[in-house]
């Protein structure tokens, strides 16, 4: 099985290394693995989804707000 270091990674997810090493110890990668303090990343690997709240489900509405405050 061939690897890809992050930031090879980073440029084929168009993300930034950092991010990709976040992404790797989060383990939201499947197959990595550390050596030493580099990360090796499967070549085959498929970038993770969006993982964010888009539905706006956590916000707190401006009653509940006013509520809590009394």
């Amino acid at each position: 099985m061939k690897f890809i270091t992050t930031t090879e990674a980073g440029n084929k997810w168009n993300l930034s290394s950092r991010r990709v090493g976040i992404l790797c110890s989060e383990g939201r990668i499947p197959g990595v693995q550390k050596a030493g303090n580099t990360w090796l990343i499967p070549d085959d690997a498929e970038k993770p989804g969006d993982a964010r709240i888009k539905s706006g489900k956590y916000m707190k509405t401006k009653i509940e707000t006013e509520d809590a405050s009394e």
